[in-house]
């Protein structure tokens, strides 16, 4: 698996979006403020009801998300991790001013954090092989396992999908083969979000027993 050349392509692909658009929900390949909104609704109903906690943002994009969270109100840190270079620059230059808010390009930087989301970081595969593609996924999948302290949260594109409106660049996903991965593989606390009216689904993986 060439997982850096994977990364590679798929960070110009968002380059190019991020000029195409800016920092907007168009620039990093979402259709529109509110399905991004919906997506981070699904995503952090894994920290739903904590008090003041820490979060890594697993591909931040401009960190769009940085703004979800501070209108919840909860107290929170915040670590962004995206290796698009552009991405990064804009997501410094909106949120670097604030204190509880770190932004890196090295995964190796990224500390563990309570809980971890990653959005729409599994749907561009451009021409990579689907084979090779999956196998990237679930590395990505080991990777936010040990990220997370309490639990993370992902989405990703739905086989469920209309054939005829899928794209050939991007890669759709068997809900049932990626629930019963988490079950076996990441955690015996898995929930599936499928009901919500967009054409992908949501995975929240817990770690540890609630309170």
């Amino acid at each position: 698996m060439d997982a850096p050349g994977i990364r590679a392509r798929v960070a110009g692909y968002y380059t190019r979006k991020l000029q195409e658009h800016g920092a907007q929900p168009r620039g990093v390949d979402w259709n529109s403020a509110a399905s991004q909104t919906l997506r981070f609704r699904q995503l952090l109903r894994i920290c739903e009801g904590a008090g003041p906690f820490s979060i890594n943002d697993y591909g931040c994009g401009y960190g769009a998300l940085v703004d979800h969270l501070a209108a919840g109100g909860t107290p929170f840190r915040y670590q962004g991790y995206d290796f698009a270079p552009a991405m990064l620059a804009q997501a410094r230059a909106l949120h670097g001013g604030r204190t509880e808010c770190t932004f890196v390009s090295d995964e190796a930087e990224l500390a563990p954090a309570d809980y971890t989301v990653a959005s729409g970081v599994f749907n561009v595969k451009l021409d990579t092989p689907d084979a090779e593609w999956e196998a990237y996924v679930r590395d990505s999948l080991q990777r936010l396992s040990q990220l997370s302290r309490l639990g993370f949260a992902f989405n990703a594109l739905t086989l469920y999908s209309d054939a005829d409106k899928r794209r050939a660049d991007l890669h759709y996903m068997d809900p049932r083969e990626v629930f019963d991965y988490c079950k076996r593989r990441l955690s015996p606390r898995v929930a599936l979000l499928h009901d919500y009216p967009l054409f992908e689904f949501t995975i929240l993986v817990r770690k540890v027993e609630d309170p």
